[in-house]
């Protein structure tokens, strides 16, 4: 067993007691006393189970088995909800209880969908069981819960004053966690790891154990048994079909996490774009093909994008007056830093609405971009639904948000453009729109490759086949309204365009001359026709665009977006058939 080590400092030797349980999967009746414990020691309202045992039936007759699996918050030894959260509501103790301060947590749901164990709850409302509140609810109902992230904590209150008595945790149970002291089959051990002799640590070193999604490199504190020592060994699980549609009553199937909803989407939709905008107005500005002057007002734009989004992850926060909290973990938390980066910003788009100077538009485009990056991170970070720790997400999310503020500034150009006419003076801004045409070209094979890439490497990478059947079901439609439509159009309309401007200066001169010949003809259908067909082409194609940049990240934060679920890597020897302990009917 591999020694805890403090968040204080990797590396450093855990002193002190680290706290975990052991469950016994070959003792575990089903009878739901734990969850019933736990519900009354830590009054928790309907539908809030910190303490939950999955009912696992597994097998075709007549190779039939019937488990019961204890779930809740494994209390990991590198907890991936304790990074992720900007307020530091969500902490590791030194004996390495993972504990929430109720008093500091905004309800955001980022630990939530960092946890790959399902362990988190988010009651928004009041709930009572009949409708009304008996006076038993009322009176343990707890007011600080309301709109935060909860949890199981290992009934901490019991632990603390075990230390302060002098009693031993797991030995003593009017100290030891609700669940583990209630257990009618003795399936659930609490006590410290750390030392050597306690209850918990004997039993993982003399039964054979595993930890759930240990691959993950949370190392959980909760160790379950799967055999009966020097009598039945536990075995493999068979070898599954991963391309099978899941079965949906699975229990050990994640569904769709619901903490982040259309809101959440939307502010990935409109930060991710109007971010991008405002990089590309930049890179345009720098090019010569946006005056000094328009340059704010294309910032302008791209902080009201940024400020709808905003606005929707304010309304799905729980507890929204404390939502300056945010700025408390930047040490961590992409959240943080993404809050850091809008208030460098604001103040920078607002400054050089009044006082424009390259200075204040690097700042702009600067602090638009680590916008843009902590998105993709923030999506990164949640560890616990598959689709989005795929290690191309922030790539994807970055080259998406760019793609989309190029399409966005192709439309803003072509409306200087548009205001300015096709004259010689306006070549250059014609000539940016050209650029950011192309550049929007490249970026649609970018994107395209990302996404296909994302999809063939989504098995490999741990994405489950629900969330892979989610993206398969748009995949059609962003390569052509995404990807192809919009890069050709992207590609093509630059060149029509400067046709169009070649054919200008002779067809100049035909009007001039009073000629009417075919040439003359022709070239003044390519000046007329060509330059409004040119940015036809663009605005489709940047509409498109932005339509599949939408698509895509709804898709992802609100279908693609199974939870991790649970796994069996080793299973005990019990059942029927070739899973009987022992093996019965000749079947073995």
């Amino acid at each position: 067993m591999s020694t805890p080590e403090s968040k204080a400092g990797r590396g450093t030797p855990r002193q002190g007691p680290r706290y975990g349980m052991v469950v016994d999967l070959n003792r575990c009746v089903g009878c739901q006393t734990c969850t019933i414990a736990c519900k009354h020691h830590n009054d928790t309202p309907p539908g809030v189970q910190w303490r939950s045992v999955l009912d696992v039936e597994q097998g075709e007759y007549p190779n039939v088995e019937r488990l019961f699996l204890v779930t809740g918050c494994q209390h990991c030894a590198e907890p991936p909800c304790v990074p992720v959260c900007p307020t530091g509501a969500t902490r590791q103790r030194a004996d390495g209880l993972v504990t929430m301060d109720y008093d500091t947590c905004i309800g955001c749901g980022y630990c939530a969908v960092a946890c790959p164990y399902q362990a988190r709850t988010i009651a928004h409302e009041r709930e009572w069981y009949y409708g009304t509140p008996s006076r038993q609810e009322e009176h343990v109902f707890h007011e600080d819960r309301v709109g935060v992230a909860t949890k199981c904590t290992f009934c901490v209150d019991k632990i603390d004053d075990a230390a302060q008595s002098g009693a031993v945790p797991g030995l003593d149970l009017e100290h030891t966690p609700a669940c583990a002291a209630s257990c009618i089959a003795q399936a659930l051990h609490f006590g410290d790891f750390a030392d050597p002799d306690s209850n918990v640590s004997r039993l993982a070193q003399e039964n054979a154990h595993f930890q759930m999604h240990a691959e993950l490199g949370t190392d959980p504190q909760i160790r379950y048994l799967y055999e009966v020592p020097e009598t039945t060994p536990g075995r493999d699980p068979e070898t599954a079909d991963d391309d099978a549609p899941s079965v949906p009553n699975d229990p050990l199937a994640g569904g769709r996490q619901t903490f982040w909803d259309v809101r959440a989407a939307l502010n990935f939709i409109l930060g991710g774009m109007s971010s991008g905008l405002a990089v590309a107005s930049f890179a345009a500005w720098a090019l010569g093909g946006i005056p000094g002057a328009a340059l704010p007002w294309f910032f302008a734009a791209a902080a009201a994008g940024m400020g709808v989004g905003l606005l929707f992850v304010f309304a799905e926060i729980g507890r929204q007056a404390r939502f300056l909290y945010v700025l408390r973990r930047p040490q961590s938390s992409w959240m943080t830093r993404e809050t850091y980066a809008v208030a460098v910003f604001y103040p920078a788009v607002a400054a050089d609405l009044f006082w424009p100077s390259p200075v204040l538009h690097a700042v702009v485009a600067v602090a638009a971009a680590a916008f843009l990056y902590c998105q993709g991170r923030i999506l990164h970070a949640g560890k616990g639904i598959p689709a989005w720790r795929h290690r191309l997400i922030p790539r994807m999310l970055v080259a998406s948000g760019l793609y989309e503020g190029t399409a966005l500034a192709v439309l803003g150009v072509g409306a200087l453009a548009l205001a300015g006419g096709y004259e010689l003076a306006q070549w250059p801004t014609l000539f940016a729109l050209s650029g950011l045409a192309g550049a929007g070209a490249l970026l649609a094979v970018a994107n395209a490759a990302l996404f296909r890439a994302f999809r063939r490497s989504a098995p490999s990478e741990g994405v489950g086949p629900a969330s892979r059947r989610d993206l398969d079901a748009i995949a059609g439609r962003m390569r052509w309204m995404g990807h192809l439509v919009p890069g050709v159009l992207l590609a093509v309309a630059p060149f029509v365009l400067l046709i169009a401007l070649l054919a200008a200066i002779p067809g100049t001169q035909c009007v001039m001359d009073a000629e009417d010949g075919w040439r003359c003809t022709i070239t003044l259908l390519a000046a007329e026709l060509g330059a409004p067909g040119a940015l036809l082409g663009f605005v489709v194609g940047s509409v498109c665009v932005i339509a599949g940049g939408a698509l895509w990240k709804h898709t992802l934060v609100t279908r693609a977006c199974h939870q991790q679920g649970f796994a069996l890597p080793r299973l005990p020897q019990r059942g029927s058939g070739t899973r009987a302990a022992p093996a019965r009917f000749g079947l073995a």
